[in-house]
């Protein structure tokens, strides 16, 4: 199913605070990262968020979500209430995407 032609979407990698993260997470940062699950997950019950999560890549966790949104601002200000952000332990990359196909 084709988004509506006034969405796009955005693929965001989330670049983890250190190489060891989350092999050598603290108490407070897991603190952090709870909330942030909720945050996203809030966002995919209302149907912005396609796909969040860790990626195990051998080379270095990171995270990763695809946003369906009306422009890359809307996106970042998603970020920029995102608890990670606010707590400073990782920072986005933003990507828009062409999309070949959504599963619906």
């Amino acid at each position: 199913m084709p988004a509506q032609s006034s969405t796009q979407f955005f693929f965001l990698k989330l670049n983890p605070p250190r190489p060891t993260f989350p092999a050598d997470i603290t108490d407070a940062e897991q603190a952090v990262m709870r909330e942030h699950a909720a945050y996203w997950t809030g966002w995919t019950e209302r149907g912005k968020v396609v796909v969040f999560g860790p990626v195990m890549d051998p080379n270095g966790v990171f995270g990763m979500a695809v946003i369906e949104a009306e422009s890359e601002d809307e996106v970042r200000g998603l970020i920029a209430s995102d608890p990670v952000t606010k707590a400073g332990l990782g920072s986005y990359e933003v990507h828009p995407m062409r999309v070949g196909a959504v599963r619906g």
